[in-house]
């Protein structure tokens, strides 16, 4: 048998090279160029996917003006849980692809699997003009049907009417939505779907790209909303090449720590509203509860005045929220150490000097040591104020 040729495909931008290379020629990336099995050439009128090729059905397309085209605000439908409503701009959108990631056992399936079952039992004809129950579909490629169902009992999601489709093969889910035609649906998760047209293994560069382009594909024609769950990668951002995060509408990423009760989810992308905003959720014997007032889990209580603790009111979009900043300052010898939880540590050190410089505290033989309470990360200015209060409170 031939030897299967093989090439090298940067995972951050798709670009290829016959060769390893430490940098990727294309983005420029260090140690992204990942060895995968070179797909074989089409056939003569044939593109890599089986359709007729480009040449044959090039066609002068309808060119409209800007200011002719009709276009209205996008219907949104409630989750019927606020915080990821909150977080989605109101709700899903007819056609949207929304791709969430965060860490394994954060609770990605729990909350998704939470919203299917409130969106399936919207109450027929209800008052107000709610719309009834809608259908979903739940995908699944890492867990059987019935582990899905012993999962849906703990959350105590009784006589649920959420659809399960355990699959991993591309073509199958296509020809499934086609013939339900759910109201939305959910791929957990986008690296185990796999195409049989790539001889690229399920997870590939290759295989994530192209599975995640025919699916939002089929979300726009036919108007299913699309959600797709991605694997993070050990530095916390979502694993699979960069152009995973330009095709959908929405990226969501979940955040939190395992061993604590509380998550946050957080829009870093939105074509429907606005990004940066937050949804705060705390993880019980029944799922994931939203929390109304986050607020109270971002402060941590004191009877008196502690030195070193300082109060901020930062925005998370369009929700202020009261955040406490914790500062401990200990001497540490010639080679002092700066550690931050929840801010940029080069952002530490600059303070630190600016304290030194026009305060006129000096801190260069002294451990610092700077928290964010609750495992919110700030990222605006106004933070450094109390940074700084904290810090010389401590000191």
């Amino acid at each position: 048998m031939a030897k299967e040729k093989t090439n090298y495909v940067c995972s951050e931008c798709g670009g290829t090279s016959p060769r390893w290379l430490g940098k990727c020629p294309s983005c420029g990336a260090w140690n992204t160029l990942v060895e995968t099995v070179a797909q074989a050439a089409p056939a003569p009128g044939k593109n890599r996917l089986g359709t007729p090729a480009f040449a044959a059905l090039a066609q002068t397309a309808e060119v409209a003006m800007l200011s002719d085209i009709e276009a209205s605000d996008f219907d949104r439908t409630p989750t019927g849980m606020d915080e990821l409503d909150r977080v989605l701009g109101g709700g899903i959108v007819e056609g949207g692809v929304v791709l969430i990631g965060g860490d394994p056992g954060i609770g990605k399936s729990t909350l998704l699997l939470q919203a299917l079952d409130a969106l399936s039992r919207r109450p027929s004809g209800a008052s107000g003009g709610e719309p009834a129950g809608l259908d979903t579909l739940y995908v699944t490629g890492e867990e059987s049907g019935a582990q899905v169902a012993l999962r849906s009992r703990r959350l105590g999601l009784e006589h649920s009417q959420v659809q399960v489709l355990a699959e991993i093969q591309l073509e199958k889910i296509l020809a499934t939505l086609e013939q339900l035609r759910p109201s939305v649906a959910v791929i957990d998760s986008i690296q185990t779907v796999y195409s049989d047209q790539l001889t690229s293994a399920p997870g590939s560069v290759a295989q994530v790209r192209e599975c995640a382009a025919h699916l939002t594909r089929a979300a726009k024609a036919s108007g299913v909303a699309i959600i797709l769950v991605g694997h993070v990668t050990k530095d916390g951002a979502l694993a699979g090449p960069r152009v995973l995060e330009h095709m959908v509408d929405t990226v969501l990423y979940f955040e939190g720590d395992t061993h604590s009760s509380f998550r946050l989810v957080r829009a870093i992308k939105n074509r429907f509203g606005a990004v940066n905003e937050i949804g705060v959720f705390a993880m019980t014997e029944r799922g994931l509860k939203g929390v109304t007032n986050p607020s109270a889990i971002f402060l941590s209580q004191h009877a008196e005045p502690v030195p070193g603790s300082c109060v901020l009111v930062t925005l998370e979009g369009t929700r202020p929220m009261l955040v406490e900043i914790q500062a401990l300052v200990d001497s540490g010898g010639p080679s002092p150490r700066r550690l931050s939880v929840g801010l940029d540590r080069d952002r530490l050190a600059m303070l630190l000097a600016v304290l030194h410089r026009h305060a006129g505290i000096a801190c260069m033989d002294q451990d610092v040591f700077v928290n964010a309470v609750g495992g919110v990360r700030i990222t605006e200015p106004a933070a450094d104020l109390a940074v700084l209060l904290a810090i010389t409170s401590s000191l």
